[in-house]
């Protein structure tokens, strides 16, 4: 029962185990590893607003309040020049119409900055739920 490891030539045994069929059961079961495992998806969770369900009893558009920037930096509301603190009592008062209107914020391209980014801060601080940027296309520049 002894085996012969020797050199007997092409015809003696091999004393070595054949690991083909381990590689290729080793394969097919990585391959249904692969298939059986469900698929990661990456979920954002987003609150979306729910609608108004009640009928409206007009068709009336909300009022669209327009507020400008000139080059000067003067600010106007529907045309009519003011100020921070009275553009500030202008957005509280907006806020207590139904619907709330929307509030049009069109500054000038040359219009300084600094005055810009306090209107934008007067703005955000008396939470608009309604702001618009019109305009957007004079800030474009031609190459």
């Amino acid at each position: 029962m002894a085996m012969s490891m020797g050199g007997g030539g092409d015809e003696a045994p091999m004393g070595e185990m054949n690991t083909t069929p381990l590689i290729d059961v080793m394969l097919v079961l990585l391959v249904m590893f692969i298939i059986t495992i469900p698929i990661q998806t990456h979920a954002v969770k987003v609150d979306l607003p729910v609608p108004d369900n009640t009928p409206k009893t007009d068709n009336i558009d909300p009022i669209k309040n327009k507020l400008t920037i000139d080059i000067n930096g003067q600010l106007a509301w529907n045309g009519e020049p003011v100020d921070q603190t009275a553009l500030a009592a202008k957005l509280e008062a907006t806020k207590a119409i139904q619907p709330m209107p929307e509030l049009q914020f069109q500054p000038d391209p040359n219009a300084r900055y600094v005055i810009v980014d306090e209107t934008l801060a007067t703005i955000k601080r008396s939470d608009v739920g309604k702001l618009g940027f019109v305009g957007n296309e004079q800030y474009g520049r031609e190459f």
